[in-house]
């Protein structure tokens, strides 16, 4: 019997990975990207991981996968550099196919999932490794592998290239790849739209507003947390937030506040975060975090679109002024930086993109991400939803993640030094103490949280 964190063990290969090609011709062309999609930020691939507990069909699996990549053709591509300008990217549309691996692993759905909320990496394992590709570019933009268990289960890992999807965009393919494969004779319920021109820049670029978000050949004397985190053992933390415990947070803002559950937990990690690193209380200290602007610009992007419609929202504040005021005035922060993002500001932050040296400033931030909310759980390929959802990976980039089975809750997930973890764990489960323990706190052991504390379920 495995017990957390145990590594899990090696894949079997039962046969040689294949490509899955459109099944009719597709257009031959190249997508040129927006400068949302092109950013140096986002030149990854974001790895899904689902475990279901009945297997799917592999070949209705892969059947659904290449009708479904007619409709995606661009994901069935390949990225390569623009010939006229190397620092851009754009999708060679050339039908080469999907990667698609299959596997076997010797442990039980159930056995997983005592594990699943803290990834370690071992679970690199279970997405297939492209032979072959030294960077960014020799990885085709659509990397599956589906790795089947001994008592029926089966785990699937998809691999999508950011510069393609934003989580809205995976979410939509997703759902469409599950809908086709249960349900072979209907079409998808929403049509992708492919049109990346809807987010170019001007002509000149105009930039009419700072952007505090981004940086500019910033030189090495500056201090950089990021840095100094990743130049040290990390572990991942995961904290479950209730309905009750987010619902707690809102009531710690109004009545003079009304803000959302988004709003009040991530200003709520955000100071904790910075609460547990111990920082100049000088320092200027960043969240940024993804806002959707799909219905912010003029005229609104189509539904269906499935690159990158969103922006990082930027808060900025000293850590001293952070820490010592109450929640209210992170989440007053975040509001204020959600309601810059009109669509003139959006469209000087896609014109400012045009300057290929232009950086995400990571040097001083804590990011956040939002797969919650986006239907990514709720996939079913026609044997059942889930048991679990999440990344493949944990990283020093916060998630707020779903929770299966509770539609209201919310899962914090961000790799930490292992010297602060229970820290961190401390500081996001004060807030709550009072009202629903009485200040019973148990504390974390070696920075791993293996109990309940405080409400809040730490796995």
């Amino acid at each position: 019997m495995l017990t957390p964190p145990e590594e899990l063990p090696d894949c079997l290969y039962t046969t040689q990975p294949t490509l899955i090609r459109p099944n009719t011709p597709t257009p031959k062309h190249c997508l040129p990207l927006s400068n949302l999609d092109d950013q140096k930020f986002l030149r990854f691939s974001i790895k899904y991981l689902y475990l279901f507990r009945t297997a799917v069909n592999l070949d209705a699996m892969k059947y659904a996968l290449s009708k479904l990549l007619v409709l995606y053709y661009p994901l069935a591509g390949r990225l390569r550099t623009n010939p006229d300008h190397d620092q851009k990217l754009e999708v060679d549309c050339n039908g080469e196919g999907a990667v698609f691996a299959e596997a076997f692993m010797d442990i039980t759905a159930d056995q997983f999932l005592q594990l699943s909320e803290k990834p370690n990496r071992s679970w690199k394992k279970l997405l297939y490794r492209v032979e072959g590709a030294h960077t960014f570019l020799d990885v085709p933009p659509l990397v599956v592998q589906v790795t089947n268990l001994p008592c029926g289960g089966m785990i699937l890992c998809a691999a999508i290239n950011h510069c393609l999807c934003d989580g809205i965009g995976t979410s939509q393919f997703l759902q469409a790849w599950a809908y086709l494969t249960a349900k072979p004779d209907l079409p998808p319920p929403i049509s992708p739209v492919h049109s990346r021109h809807l987010l170019k820049s001007g002509s000149p670029p105009q930039v009419t507003f700072p952007h505090p978000q981004f940086t500019v050949n910033k030189d090495n004397s500056h201090v950089d947390v990021l840095r100094y985190l990743q130049s040290q053992p990390l572990v991942p933390t995961s904290l479950t937030f209730t309905h009750s415990h987010i619902l707690h947070l809102k009531r710690r803002c109004s009545p003079s506040l009304k803000c959302t559950a988004f709003e009040a937990l991530a200003a709520h990690t955000w100071r904790s975060w910075v609460r547990s690193l111990d920082l100049s209380p000088s320092l200027n200290i960043k969240l940024l975090f993804s806002v959707n602007v799909r219905r912010r610009v003029n005229p609104e992007i189509p539904q269906g679109y499935y690159g990158n419609g969103f922006v990082l929202g930027c808060a900025q504040t000293t850590v001293k002024d952070l820490v010592s005021a109450n929640l209210h005035h992170g989440v007053k922060l975040v509001q204020q930086a959600k309601a810059e993002l009109s669509d003139d500001y959006v469209r000087s932050m896609v014109d400012l993109l045009e300057d290929k040296t232009v950086k995400t400033d990571l040097s001083t931030s804590l990011v956040i991400s939002q797969w919650a909310k986006l239907g990514l759980e709720e996939l079913d390929f026609g044997e059942g939803k889930a048991l679990h959802m999440g990344p493949v990976t944990s990283d020093v980039y916060c998630l707020f993640l779903p929770v299966i089975g509770d539609s209201s809750a919310v899962r914090v997930l961000v790799s930490v030094p292992e010297r602060v973890a229970e820290k961190f764990g401390y500081c996001m489960n004060e807030i709550l103490d009072k009202e629903f323990n009485n200040g019973d706190v148990h504390h974390a052991v070696n920075g791993y949280h293996h109990a309940a504390v405080n409400g809040i379920m730490e796995y």
